[in-house]
Parts: structure tokens; C-alpha cells; sequence
């Protein structure tokens, strides 16, 4: 019972450390819910012809960069997305909402779908803040850490 113990201390204290940086967006992401965070470029040359390029919000980019870098990207999001039948916004929604400890890899595979995808489709990215997926992912993390730890700061 107590090597359970352990070894579930010992991943909360790994996941604190890495999810520590990212609750910094918190704010950002509650309040930009449902509202775009990004522009199309129209610079002086475009016409019709001209290929439209996004200018996403700095706080956005930070947090993408930073959430890159974490221990928490899967690049095999979607395994996780298969196993668990996830193909909406609701259902990903609906299996955030239920996330424990025991499901922290599915709130990384989501994360990472969004993370990773929004790299080749960049659309994503805007996706995650207008569906509160980002918020939800980082608020259900922290509820789950403060659960099995003590409340986090900030």
C-alpha cells in the first residue's frame, strides 16, 4: 500500500512541477471563452489572390511555445482520441469534466491535439480558446493536483 502511495506522490510532484508554468494562463484563457484570438494579415499587397496568413494573439503564442516544451505533449494524441471514442468538442468536454489522476494521459492527448495539430493546422489553437478547451484542460490539471497535494498559489 505504500509503494501506491509513493509512486502516486512522486507523479503529482512531477505534474505540479511541469503544470506550474502553464497556470499562469489561467486568466487568459477564462477570459478569452468563446472570443477570437486571432487576426487574418491584409497587408497593403494582398489582393484576392493573396494567401491569407493568421496573427494570433503573444499570449496565446507564449503559451503554445511553453506547453510544447512540456512534459505533457503525447505525439500519439491520437490513440487517445481513438480509444476513449472522443470526436466533439462535447465529448471532449465530457471526459475533462471526469478526469482524475488515473486519466491524466487522455487530458495530455487532448492537450496535445491542440498543441501538436494547431502546428500543422493553426486553426486549432483558436479552436482550443473559443471552446474553452485549453482552460478546461489546465483548470481540471490544477483541481486534480490540488487534490492530491495541497492548493497551488496564484
Amino acid at each position: 500500500m505504500d509503494d501506491k502511495l509513493e509512486y502516486r506522490q512522486a507523479q503529482v510532484e512531477k505534474y505540479k512541477k511541469d503544470l506550474l508554468p502553464l497556470l499562469k494562463y489561467l486568466p487568459y484563457f477564462e477570459s478569452k471563452a468563446g472570443k477570437k484570438v486571432s487576426e487574418t494579415y491584409r497587408g497593403p499587397e494582398f489582393t484576392e489572390h493573396s494567401m491569407s496568413i493568421p496573427v494570433y494573439d503573444s499570449s496565446l503564442m507564449a503559451f503554445v511555445k511553453e506547453a510544447k516544451n512540456s512534459a505533457f505533449i503525447d505525439k500519439n494524441y491520437p490513440y487517445v482520441y481513438s480509444r476513449n471514442h472522443i470526436t466533439t468538442h462535447e465529448d471532449e468536454k465530457k471526459i475533462i469534466e471526469k478526469a482524475d489522476l488515473g486519466n491524466w494521459n487522455v487530458l495530455c492527448g487532448i492537450l496535445s491535439k491542440y498543441i501538436c495539430g494547431g502546428q500543422i493546422r493553426s486553426t486549432l489553437w483558436s479552436e482550443a480558446v473559443e471552446f474553452n478547451i485549453f482552460y478546461m484542460v489546465l483548470a481540471k490539471m490544477k483541481e486534480i493536483i490540488e487534490y492530491w497535494d495541497k492548493p497551488i498559489e496564484g
